[in-house]
């Protein structure tokens, strides 16, 4: 009776652990979010990059962009809001609009273009995952620094 009573509470804690470990992975998900003022294509129709665009998230600026800059802001959890204060052209009066959007799970870097987010297409025009690039060593680049021994320190070799 004992050793059942025991299972059942065991249980029950183990059940509870993993609920909130299944809410907070949710919650606590961290994404970096860069910004592109950039002139972009969709669908054969051009979206021109604005003049400067200040972001603010979370009462903090993080990023003042001009023509072709990007920005970044960290940000935990899927909703995500910004403010963004647009100044279309040089000399011209800015205008704010508060941006309200739900990140995708799935992506950690995530690029948002806002002359494209800012001209109400859909999310998969104005949003795209951020993939680092890999760097190629040329031949040129491992060979240097290396002597007849092919050890860069001078101590490789048969000893």
């Amino acid at each position: 009776m004992r050793s059942k009573r025991q299972i059942l509470f065991r249980a029950g804690a183990l059940l509870i652990v993993l609920l909130i470990a299944a809410v907070m992975f949710i919650i606590g998900r961290g994404h970096t979010v860069y910004f592109d003022n950039k002139t972009a294509e969709y669908n054969g129709q051009e979206y021109e990059a604005f003049h400067k665009v200040v972001v603010t998230v979370d009462g903090e600026q993080v990023s003042k962009l001009g023509k072709r800059d990007r920005g970044m802001a960290d940000t935990m959890g899927q909703n995500f809001v910004m403010t963004l204060e647009i100044t279309d052209e040089k000399g011209a009066q800015p205008h704010s609009h508060k941006v309200s959007m739900s990140l995708p799970y799935s992506m950690d870097g995530i690029i948002i273009n806002i002359p494209e987010l800012m001209a109400g297409l859909p999310a998969d025009a104005y949003l795209s995952e951020f993939v680092v690039a890999p760097v190629e060593e040329t031949e040129s680049e491992t060979a240097e620094g290396e002597d007849e021994l092919g050890d860069e320190f001078g101590i490789g070799g048969d000893v």
